[in-house]
């Protein structure tokens, strides 16, 4: 009689399941969407001037399996990634801080000690999400993509 491989082989229990490596991708199909505004006040382009986007984010994390099988729960990330949803990030110094502060709305700016670039919001997401996830989690990589979603007019 043939049997199947995996019925020869036993079920592990949870204490040898707990604790593997494993690799979670958040996004891979279908990225984080999230808009924010921004500007790079050393550039000498148009990017100068305070503009938007539509990001897409893609969340990849290495960590041990927890008790209760998952390395992380998706909406612990997501929840992370949409605290910047419709915000403006600024470079520290930017005058343009202290005109949203002015206006009453200082609390829909993130300040980032660079500029605020696809390059840099990775890396600030990269060490948002390692500092407050749990420490089962022992790498993060954040992939950042500018998107033409959004259009004005007829197409």
């Amino acid at each position: 009689m043939t049997q199947r491989i995996s019925e020869l082989r036993s079920r592990p229990d949870t204490a040898e399941v707990v604790g593997r490596p494993r690799t979670l991708t958040v996004g891979r199909d279908r990225p984080i969407r999230i808009s924010t505004g921004h500007r790079l006040r050393h550039h000498d382009g148009k990017c100068s001037r305070p503009h938007g986007h539509n990001y897409e984010i893609t969340v990849e994390l290495t960590g041990e399996l927890t008790a209760e099988g998952w390395v992380v729960d998706k909406g612990e990330v997501t929840a992370i990634i949409d605290e910047w949803d419709h915000m403006f990030l600024l470079e520290a110094g930017d005058p343009l801080i202290e005109a949203f502060q002015a206006a009453g709305d200082g609390d829909g700016v993130v300040v980032l000690d660079h500029p605020p670039t696809a390059e840099v919001m990775a890396v600030v997401l990269e060490e948002r999400l390692l500092a407050r996830l749990d420490e089962t989690v022992t790498d993060v990589t954040v992939s950042v993509a500018e998107t033409g979603e959004l259009c004005t007019g007829g197409i």
